[in-house]
Formats: structure tokens, sequence, C-alpha cells
């Protein structure tokens, strides 16, 4: 399912929702507001490189992301001062602004006002007592110009060693951390303003580092939203793919839950299934996977949830049961959340915990009945209070 699809569904459900009371219309339009941020404006995570440029920029970025490190970066012709996007395979694209030691910065300057950076990396492949003043001096005109669109835009300092010595052991070892303490103190004299100095890695060229795995977490926890879902599928990053995947689930749940609870027998039930499957389309993408309905579809069906003579007995229960005042639709809006719940929570299992499908298939009964047992809890009181008043009004029909 590509974007402009996607952005239809999301359309057909706005004009659905808005034939409902207006009570709730409000309510499930803000849950849709952030999955419209993260599905239907997400980008590329953009990064601008400063600092020096004795290295090339494919040993860098092989560097910091061993694993992830887009082919064609080393062999693209390569401009400095534009920004270029970079393909990983079929996982997505990061955008690179290669700004070290480019003057004048007029150029830089005008790619920061039309898509500002998301994060600014400083590189120090010098091993040097004092740090030199133009690409500190560079650093700080960049920031301050890239703050006027993004003023949440960290700078993370990138100390690099070309060579295969270890960095963490013995004389080499407090040799790192020499270099990282001038080059905290450096950046934090330099950067004015509310830039954040986030925190200074050591990174290696072909050898697996471990810094990687802390520099992706700290990119993620500053991503914007329209960002993150290209970050989490480009790096894989299990903790910003479950964050999203979870927001979606839960989003997705509560719409279901208030039209579910509607006094609206049968007609509230393309509404729901569009919206399950596509939550299990989006976890899906943020898995790595391309969005699609009828996987998405083909999916559900095999886990048991909406095909067969049980679909068709929960939903004429449902149905029956908005006949019923009162709490009724409380019932009807518990099994409506429940069943959306059990398959996000299911869909999470598969696609990002890489569980079997019949391991899904369990996780997706435990979840059903675990989230039907914590909602009749809470509507309780509930029950309590309207329940009189049904008694009261099939009385006074007979």
């Amino acid at each position: 399912m590509n974007r402009s699809l996607f952005l239809h569904v999301v359309e057909r459900l706005e004009g659905l929702v808005g034939r409902l009371p207006a009570t709730i219309q409000k309510p499930i339009l803000s849950e849709l507001t952030p999955l419209k941020e993260l599905f239907l404006k997400q980008r590329a995570p953009r990064f601008v490189f400063t600092g020096s440029a004795n290295t090339p920029l494919s040993s860098i970025v092989r560097g910091m992301f061993p694993e992830f490190a887009p082919a064609e970066l080393g062999v693209a012709s390569h401009r400095k001062d534009r920004w270029r996007e970079y393909t990983f395979e079929d996982h997505g694209a990061i955008s690179i602004l290669d700004a070290r030691e480019v003057a004048p910065l007029d150029s830089v300057f005008e790619e920061l006002d039309a898509a500002p950076a998301d994060v600014i990396f400083f590189i120090e492949d010098e091993d040097r007592k004092r740090l030199r003043k133009e690409p500190l001096e560079n650093l700080a005109e960049i920031a301050s110009r890239n703050r006027r669109t993004n003023s949440g835009a960290p700078v993370i300092g990138i100390i690099f060693e070309a060579g295969e010595r270890d960095l963490n052991g013995g004389a080499n070892g407090a040799e790192l951390s020499g270099r990282a303490s001038r080059l905290q103190t450096a950046l934090e004299s330099s950067v004015k303003g509310d830039t954040q100095i986030l925190r200074i890695l050591a990174v290696q060229e072909g050898l697996p580092s471990d810094s990687s795995d802390a520099l992706i977490s700290a990119i993620a926890q500053r991503m914007p939203n329209d960002a993150r879902i290209e970050l989490a599928r480009v790096f894989r990053h299990k903790q910003t793919q479950n964050e999203i995947a979870q927001l979606l689930v839960k989003s997705t749940t509560a719409i279901c839950t208030a039209i579910g609870a509607q006094p609206i027998p049968l007609a509230d039930l393309p509404i729901l299934t569009t919206l399950q499957l596509v939550m299990v389309s989006g976890v899906m993408y943020v898995s790595g996977r391309e969005r699609s309905l009828r996987a998405a579809t083909e999916f559900v069906a095999a886990l048991g949830a909406n095909v067969g003579a049980g679909m068709l007995l929960r939903e004429g229960a449902r149905a029956i049961l908005k006949f019923v005042p009162g709490w009724g639709n409380i019932v009807c809006g518990m099994i409506a959340g429940a069943g959306t719940y059990a398959i996000g929570r299911a869909s999470i299992a598969y696609f990002l915990e890489g569980v079997t499908l019949k391991d899904a298939r369990r996780t997706y009964l435990r979840s059903r009945k675990r989230s039907r047992a914590e909602l009749r809890e809470k509507p309780a009181k509930a029950r309590v209070i309207e329940q009189p008043k049904r008694t009261k009004r099939l009385r006074l029909r007979r």
C-alpha cells in the first residue's frame, strides 16, 4: 500500500467519523493526528556533517553505522554543500549534507533554510592537543542557522580513528579520554544558544563498533515524529520500532473502542475492519516491510480474528447488544477495543519480535482475554448505574 493509497484510506475514515455523534468526533480525530504525522508526513532523517574534512565521508559513515552504511555512498559523486539522499536497500533512506570546511557557507545556509537538520555531527579525526579554530567557527554558524527552523537539533561529537587500534585499552584508552574531554570543552564553548551537545563517541572504520548502538539510540531519542518511521526502518532500531508500533496499536484501539460503543448496529463494521487492517499494515511497515492491505488481511485471517463463524457470531452479538440501552453499548465498545488490541499485539509479536505464526495466534488469544478482563473491571460502576434505567424502561414498554 503506497502513501497515496494510505492517505485515501485515512481520508475515508475521517469522512466516516464525521457521521458519528459530535461528542466522540474530537477524541477520535485527536487519536488520528499522531498517526497521520508518523505515516503520512514521514521523511528521511537529515544529518549534517561538520568539522574536519581529512577523511572521506564514506569512511566516516561506515565507521558510525557499520551495519547500515549505504552502498552507493562511496561510489556516487558527492557534492559537499547540498542535501543528498542515500537509500538503504529497501529499508528506507537518510539525507546527508556534508558541510565540512565549506567556505563560504551561503549554499549550506540555503539548504538548511529549506530543510533543517535533525542532527549535527562534528568530526574530529586529527589527534591534536588543540582543535583548529575554523571548523569550530563553521559549526557555530551552522548550528545558529539551523536553530531558526529546528531549535531541537543536537550536536554529536565523533572522534574518528582510521587505524585498528584498541581505543579502549591501556594507554589508548587514556588517550581517547583526553581527546573526548578536549572535544567536549571545545564544542561547548563554540555552540551558543540552546543547542545541546548530546554526546561524544569514538568510532573506527572497518571494525564492529559498540558505539553504533549507543549512537543510534541517542539519535532516535531526539528525532522528530515525521522522521522517526524512516529512522526505525533504516536502522531497524528495536526500541524505536516498538515505541511507534505501541502508539499505533494504542491509538487504533482507542478509536475502535469509541466507535464500537456507538448505537449504530452493523454500520460500524466497515470502519473497524479498515482500521484494524491499516494498523497491521502500519506495524508491517515499521518493521521494514512494505505497506500491504492484502498482506495485512492474510495475517489477520491467519490469526482467525475475522473469518468464519466466529466473526459472524461475535459481530452479531455486538449488534444485538446495541439494542440494549445503556451498558450494552459499553460492552460493544469493550469487544471492539479488545479485539483490536489483541490483533495489534499479535502483529507486533510476529513482525517485530520474530515469533512464529502459531505463537502470534497464541498472543492474540491471550491478549484478547486479558484486555476484555481489564475492560470489564473499569466500567463496573457504569453498569451498576445504568442497570436500573434499563429495567425501568422495559417495564414502561409493557
